[in-house]
């Protein structure tokens, strides 16, 4: 009966470590992946944080780059999105195949990279108790560079790397002790995870009311003025209380409309039961990302913005070079 091996995880951080005690890494913003390759074999298992077997799902990933040495990495499988940022959801049509062909069909259209951060086990030696500054020597020595598993850089200034990750839209940083062992299933205090947040302004389109009633406001549909008109960027219901819920209600309640003012496609299971609304109310958001062209995630609404209209979030004509941002359809 194979063992299920489940990774270590990461203890939520208040404060950026210092000192030569610690060491840093980029927080990705991916899928957990456990990938072992026993002695002689020719395929790597992948599996995630809770244990399923999901090799199936990345054909790109499952060729060890070392073939049949043994090992067992850990890491986070990646993929770009149209900025060039890590983003989880261009992997959401990915993680949950289980048929070869829509995986082989999947990995041409949106190719993976597995972020290999960790060395638990080589040529059956295990590393586990090796201190993880030792196990990133032995990683770093693999020569993993010229396939699609690559090793993520350390860094040795935490406040640095958590400026510069916030400042391209990264996700955050793992701090990590160098001394630190790796304990399978555990959320060690020596591994501390640091995510950005981002608070945006974003135009609303619509409403839905919460699950189970008609008229109590639970969640917004939110978009962006671009220059192709008001582009769909997600649903907010985190951080709408019962008050937030009536000043909210009283704003978009004259402000009905039999249609989407959203000039792409909302996708079905945001639009089903939606009350449209004249995109003219701005609200703040907090989401995980930094730039409004990319569809929320994990976002939290923050208070509608009375100093703002949407002509005030659309594109500036002199710098932008698909010209000036369409006002939205009111």
């Amino acid at each position: 009966m194979m063992v299920r091996m489940l990774p270590m995880l990461a203890s939520p951080g208040r404060h950026v470590p210092t000192g030569e005690a610690w060491a840093h890494e980029v927080k990705w913003d991916g899928v957990r992946i456990l990938a072992d390759v026993t002695a002689g074999g020719d395929t790597a298992r992948l599996t995630t944080r809770n244990g399923n077997d999901v090799t199936i799902a990345w054909p790109e990933l499952s060729t060890p780059p070392l073939g049949a040495r043994d090992l067992l990495v850990d890491g986070e499988v990646i993929a770009l999105n149209a900025e060039g940022l890590p983003d989880f959801r261009e992997l959401a049509e990915r993680i949950h195949v289980r048929r070869a062909t829509a995986a082989a069909r999947l990995a041409r259209a949106t190719p993976a990279t597995y972020m290999v951060f960790d060395l638990l086990r080589l040529d059956g030696r295990d590393l586990t108790r090796e201190p993880l500054e030792r196990r990133r020597e032995l990683l770093l020595g693999l020569g993993l560079e010229q396939s699609t598993w690559q090793v993520p850089p350390s860094y040795d200034d935490g406040s640095m790397l958590f400026d510069a990750t916030l400042q391209q839209g990264l996700e955050g940083i793992v701090s990590k002790r160098r001394d630190s062992r790796y304990d399978f299933g555990v959320r060690s205090p020596h591994w501390l995870k640091f995510a950005h947040r981002h608070r945006i302004s974003y135009v609303v389109g619509g409403w839905r009311p919460v699950e189970g009633t008609t008229d109590r406001l639970g969640a917004l549909l939110v978009g962006e003025p671009t220059a192709a008109g008001l582009s769909y960027r997600g649903r907010v219901g985190s951080g709408i209380g019962a008050r937030a819920a009536r000043v909210l209600t009283e704003l978009l309640a004259p402000l009905g409309r039999k249609d989407s003012p959203f000039d792409d496609e909302v996708p079905r299971e945001d639009a089903r039961g939606t009350r449209w609304v004249r995109p003219v109310v701005v609200v703040d958001v907090d989401t995980h990302h930094a730039s409004r062209r990319q569809r929320l995630r994990q976002p939290s609404y923050q208070g509608v913005r009375s100093d703002l209209a949407p002509d005030d979030l659309a594109p500036a004509a002199p710098t932008d070079p698909a010209g000036p941002g369409r006002a939205p359809r009111i």
